[in-house]
């Protein structure tokens, strides 16, 4: 026999075995065991959760010869008869090839016809919003007074397009989606029935890709066995087949959006699309990433809204701490034009770039977004009391340009109390600012473009290193165990010895009435190399 997909396979052939409708199933059974069986039922929702299923396990249900608490007994003849599809009393229909008035007609011709052999003709039509209004208007007098024994289910993922008319003549049943434990439950039990290996982390994965549908989880995991056919199903594996990218990479990706840089971000995308990964499907998971952080921004308790591991949690709420709200919600907004575009265009990855940019140089839009991110710039300025037409341009262009003169005397104090270091250790921070490119290189992605951003700097009293961000955020993001961790192994791995260092930002350092210059007064420019990150 050839190959059955899983969810052809697994579908429910009993009421127990449909998951996540406990209220619809009890209801229908209760009918069944009272005999209160109505004429014309409603099956609507999203696709995959369950509507055909149940309307065929319930014609299977009223027609069973020896029905068990209101299951059908899937042994006699008509139960069998039914579920291979031989059946003369359960007429299936698609409504998007069978939609005209010429359908509904035979439909009412065919009801003058009692069931041979069984106790009810059952009727279910599939996709019944695409039956055009005029075969509505057809079939309304026979689906209000059919005969005894003709039963209608019309199943349909978009009940508002049915007519009022035949809404108010059917008993209507809302399918909700499968919640994740439901549907992870059901996963499980067919990998472990069907002997596929997989972990746990991928299971989740997969359920959570399904979006509350049983029938694309059924279908990802095939689509996961099928390629890694005999091989444990891994959480790398689930994301190398399905096109999609670690959690770890939106992120990355998040950062580097912050630190408004078109260079990181891009260079993002290009490896993405180098492992294959569809554009597409990474730009609807980073809005929905982002959602995920406002989410985390917004809402007292989101745990129940969240469904992902405690750790990740918190790495959410560190990032959401980090971000302005305005500034998520011009990022959603951005990113949900771009992917609205995506559905017309070929050159999806140009629409990328240029949304990076729009994102990352806000001085190039006139929109009010836009011209929010250059205002929050103009306060950032204000409240370090570096505002001047100088400083606003090295921000939104990332550049240096001259100082005020004020700033300049500052510098030149500053410069010559730190000359008076021992020879050793402006030695030492000449080499670290000569190879501050190569040091950013060597730490992990998600802070490699925070660090290119920041500025090598000089305590001058003590002559230690000062890792000087411009941006309070970048500071927040990078202020915490994970990051010194990785700053040390660059160091050693860089320089080859442990340096001493902190980290502040230029607006704290402010407020504190502290001023710390940059390495390279010492006669070393920082010189970044584009190279050293591909």
């Amino acid at each position: 026999m050839s190959y059955i997909a899983l969810y052809r396979k697994w579908r429910p052939q009993t009421f127990d075995e449909i998951k996540g409708q406990e209220a619809i199933v009890t209801t229908l059974r209760n009918q069944i065991e009272a005999n209160r069986i109505g004429h014309a039922y409603l099956f609507c929702g999203t696709r995959g959760t369950g509507k055909t299923s149940a309307a065929k396990v319930f014609a299977k249900a009223v027609n069973c010869e020896h029905p068990v608490n209101g299951n059908p007994c899937g042994q006699c003849k008509s139960c069998q008869s039914i579920a291979d599809g031989s059946s003369l009393n359960v007429i299936e229909m698609d409504a998007a090839s069978n939609r005209g008035v010429d359908d509904a007609r035979q439909i009412k011709e065919g009801v003058v016809y009692s069931p041979t052999d069984a106790k009810y003709k059952v009727y279910i039509i599939d996709e019944a919003h695409q039956i055009t209004k005029d075969a509505f208007n057809a079939l309304l007098k026979t689906l209000e007074e059919p005969p005894s024994y003709v039963i209608f289910i019309l199943a349909t993922t978009e009940p508002q397009k049915i007519p009022i008319t035949i809404l108010s003549r059917c008993q209507r049943y809302d399918f909700k989606r499968i919640d994740m434990d439901t549907l992870e439950d059901r996963l499980r039990e067919v990998a472990d029935r069907e002997g596929i290996k997989t972990e746990d982390k991928a299971i989740k994965y997969i359920a959570s890709k399904a979006e509350g549908g049983m029938r694309d989880a059924l279908s990802l995991l095939d689509q996961c066995s099928s390629f890694f056919l005999g091989k444990e199903i891994t959480y790398e594996r689930a994301l190398e087949v399905l096109g999609a990218v670690a959690t770890s990479v939106f992120s990355i990706f998040l950062r580097d959006l912050c630190a408004r840089s078109v260079t990181d971000s891009i260079n993002l995308i290009d490896r993405i699309l180098m492992q294959g990964r569809d554009i597409t499907q990474f730009v609807s998971d980073f809005i929905w990433y982002m959602r995920n952080v406002l989410l985390a921004k917004s809402a007292e308790d989101i745990s129940e809204v969240i469904d992902i591991a405690s750790e990740n949690l918190a790495a959410l709420q560190k990032e959401a701490e980090a971000i302005s709200e305005e500034q998520l919600l011009r990022f959603i907004r951005v990113f949900s034009e771009l992917l609205n575009d995506m559905k017309f265009s070929s050159q999806k990855r140009v629409l990328t770039e240029l949304a990076v940019i729009r994102i990352c140089r806000p001085q190039m839009q006139k929109n009010l977004d836009s011209l929010n991110d250059r205002l929050k710039i103009i306060e950032d300025l204000i409240e370090s009391g570096e505002l001047s037409k100088e400083s606003y341009e090295r921000e939104v262009k990332a550049s240096s340009p001259m100082e005020p003169a004020s700033e300049r005397e500052k510098k030149r104090s500053a410069k010559e109390e730190a000359m008076n270091l021992p020879k050793a250790t402006i030695d030492e921070l000449k080499e670290i600012c000569s190879k501050w490119a190569a040091i950013a290189s060597a730490t992990p992605d998600m802070y490699s473009s925070c660090i290119r951003r920041a500025t090598p700097s000089v305590r001058p009293e003590s002559g230690k290193l000062v890792i000087q961000f411009g941006d309070e955020t970048l500071l927040y993001l990078c202020n915490d165990e994970s990051f010194k961790k990785s700053m040390d192994e660059a160091f050693a791995k860089v320089i080859g010895r442990e340096v001493e260092y902190e980290i502040t930002s230029e607006h704290s350092a402010a407020e504190k009435g502290e001023y710390f210059p940059p390495a390279s007064i010492f006669g070393t420019e920082v010189i970044v190399d584009d190279s050293d990150f591909d």
